[in-house]
């Protein structure tokens, strides 16, 4: 879906009685931790116990359950009511219908008062020191954006993912521990990084203001996002720390393809160009961002000649232009870019995709 993102709506709505609304002169929390449920039963209790484990009393936690079916629901209840009165305030919330991983965020982020807010997975766990280490950095810098880094969670851990670098997976390609005041530095760290998720990303409040909230309804929803957080937020620090153990579990989005999700996968960046308008980024954020967008392109092909080898007419077509629209410099332009810096097997993988629109849109044509 290309175009603006949605207005903000009205919040999602919650059943009565569901949350408890603070006292008007309570502090305001300097951190917030936001946690979707649905259906993580098995894990709910670990992720909240991890937040818990090293929180201070200036943190809340908000848990908001999306109408779960597998008792997700009565255990957030269980859990509020067992750590109701203790140093950590934590709330739970109950969507009156489904509204997915973006409305149950978007309903979060307007109930949260922290001064800053890190979204959480529910099956996935923070890991030891990473509140009191933020809380060092923002103390010390106040940054609008901290990045942090993760290590990917799997049941087995075998050789090969150790191999390919699981156990601390960065998300910031630049300078570590260090203010960034540089847009440019900023966006070109974080293409070349490539991790769009918003888990590993803390944010000030008042960066998403009221107008950036997830797409609903929409896969990929974190690359819409993130970037837009990092060219409002007026200076960033990476901690080049593992803080969040992420849980690779089977049924991801990439490992179950169909045509929905190579759709959100091409235009995952629609807004990305109207945004940084005000914002002019130098030639290699520009470049980083465009290479972003071309394995956007590609992953979305490949994703949908997956799910449908032949079936899919027109669809790459489609793509190449949702491309073209989302990134910052002309096919030429990249594909010039990729020859000086060698990288002769991406411009062969990128024209071949290239090509794969052209003879869809003559056939289309024919």
């Amino acid at each position: 879906m290309s175009g603006p993102l949605p207005s903000p709506s009205p919040a999602p709505s919650v059943r009565p009685g569901s949350a408890t609304k603070a006292p008007a002169n309570a502090a305001t929390p300097w951190l917030s931790v936001l946690i979707p449920v649905h259906n993580v039963k098995d894990y709910l209790r670990e992720c909240l116990d991890s937040v818990l484990a090293q929180a201070d009393a200036g943190v809340e936690v908000l848990m908001v359950d999306d109408c779960s079916t597998d008792g997700s629901n009565e255990l957030v209840r269980t859990l509020v009511a067992a750590h109701a009165g203790g140093p950590v305030k934590v709330q739970g919330l109950f969507h009156a219908q489904n509204q997915g991983l973006s409305g149950a965020r978007n309903t979060m982020l307007q109930a949260a008062r922290g001064e800053y807010v890190w979204f959480l997975d529910s099956d996935d766990y923070l890991m030891p020191g990473a509140i009191p280490r933020l809380r060092q950095v923002v103390q010390g810098h106040a940054p609008a954006l901290v990045l942090c880094d993760f290590f990917m969670l799997r049941a087995p851990m075998k050789l090969k993912h150790r191999l390919r670098g699981e156990l601390h997976r960065h998300t910031f390609a630049g300078p570590e521990r260090q203010l960034m005041r540089d847009p440019s530095r900023l966006m070109q760290g974080l293409f070349e990084a490539g991790q769009m998720h918003s888990w590993s990303k803390i944010a000030r409040r008042s960066v998403w203001g009221e107008q950036v909230r997830f797409p609903v309804g929409r896969y990929f929803e974190d690359m819409a996002t993130t970037p837009l957080l990092a060219l409002l937020a007026e200076s960033a620090w990476y901690e080049p720390e593992v803080w969040v153990a992420y849980r690779q579990r089977a049924g991801s989005i990439l490992s179950t393809p169909n045509m929905t999700k190579a759709e959100h996968l091409a235009h995952a960046l629609a807004n990305l160009r109207d945004a940084a308008a005000s914002a002019p980024l130098d030639e290699a954020a520009r470049f980083a961002w465009a290479h972003f967008a071309a394995r956007n392109f590609i992953g979305a092909s490949r994703m949908a000649d997956k799910a449908l080898p032949d079936g899919c007419a027109g669809q790459v077509a489609m793509f190449r232009q949702a491309f073209e629209e989302a990134s910052p410099i002309p096919l030429r332009a990249l594909d010039r870019a990729y020859k000086r810096r060698g990288w002769f097997v991406r411009a062969m993988r990128l024209r071949y995709w290239l090509r794969r629109a052209e003879d869809q849109q003559r056939a289309a044509a024919a």
